[in-house]
């Protein structure tokens, strides 16, 4: 069965959403954060976005949409935080911002956009827990699935296996139940505006899995 990670990018009441979710068998709440620079929207300031916690006790999935991730990482290693995702398209040195994240008892992965290919994570994988595949352009929630996601999914499961590791495969962009067969080789999937956007989380969190 897979897990769910909730996000509320495209949330109007964060508060009541959060609320709500909480009362769901949904996994982890997906926390997605943009600087305005490597994406070209922005989301609350970590003064504000540490609140979370008077809203879940989910465990969070943080996915870190910014040009400087060793900046956030320490501030949300703060939070009831699972793991802490940024993108392999930085320029920052990956690897330290990997330790980093491993320094604060936490899992750590990489994000990879649509227009990224696999084999870039191949230098990191020994140090990777999660792997989070793009099936969208980041920064803005309700796009639709883009398709060759598919086989970008399937080229890392089999990237993995040939390296003998244990890592997630998490998928974020697009996803509703109408696109299950797209993402069969997934772990996770990170789902926002068709779960929010509904008048009954759980119904829709339960169809994903």
């Amino acid at each position: 069965m897979k897990k769910i990670s909730a996000s509320f990018l495209s949330s109007k009441n964060i508060p009541v959403d959060l609320t709500k979710l909480n009362d769901t068998d949904v996994d982890f709440i997906h926390v997605d954060i943009m600087d305005g620079k490597f994406v070209k929207n922005k989301t609350m300031p970590f003064s504000e976005m540490k609140n979370i916690y008077k809203y879940t006790s989910k465990r969070l999935e943080v996915h870190l949409m910014v040009e400087n991730p060793s900046k956030y990482i320490p501030l949300y290693a703060e939070l009831n935080t699972e793991c802490i995702m940024f993108h392999v398209e930085v320029e920052e040195d990956i690897l330290k911002d990997l330790e980093l994240i491993k320094s604060f008892s936490i899992k750590c992965g990489l994000v990879i956009n649509p227009d990224t290919k696999v084999n870039e994570l191949i230098p990191y994988l020994p140090y990777l827990d999660q792997v989070l595949v793009m099936s969208v352009y980041p920064g803005e929630g309700g796009q639709e699935f883009i398709p060759e996601t598919e086989n970008k999914i399937k080229e890392l499961k089999e990237l993995i296996k040939s390296y003998n590791l244990n890592i997630l495969i998490d998928v974020d962009g697009g996803i509703c139940d109408s696109i299950l067969d797209k993402v069969e080789d997934a772990d996770i999937l990170t789902a926002g505006y068709y779960i929010i956007s509904s008048d009954n989380y759980q119904e829709k969190i339960t169809s994903l899995r």
